[in-house]
């Protein structure tokens, strides 16, 4: 899956948290995000407005949280191992979880995007 493919099934998928998202399509997704806070980041400090990195952190936050749960079913683990952000240490180990390969073949949360390419 390339970039724009990727942004793409994000907003497609905006809300969708069933399903397996491989690991293109979350670190794709996830370029897009950091792109588009750095974009607004600038836009609020040569506009003086200091609200267009917060609306446009809200336009992507749900489809990220999805892609995210997406790519913790392509791990086989439920969405609920999202949580462990919130302990700090435990964002590293998500991090980790992302960088490995999704499991061969269809599991629990759906067949393997991988198969249909």
């Amino acid at each position: 899956m390339g970039f724009t493919d990727a942004i793409t099934a994000g907003f497609n998928k905006y809300v969708t948290f069933t399903g397996r998202a491989d690991r293109s399509e979350y670190w794709y997704w996830t370029l897009f995000s950091v792109i588009v806070q750095v974009v607004g980041s600038i836009l609020d400090s040569i506009s003086n407005l200091g609200f267009i990195a917060a609306v446009l952190s809200l336009a992507v936050l749900l489809p990220s949280l999805a892609v995210s749960v997406r790519r913790l079913h392509d791990l086989d683990r439920t969405g609920w191992w999202m949580l462990l952000v919130l302990t700090g240490i435990g964002a590293i180990l998500l991090i980790v979880w992302d960088c490995f390969k999704g499991t061969d073949g269809p599991n629990r949360f759906g067949s393997d995007p991988l198969a249909t390419l």
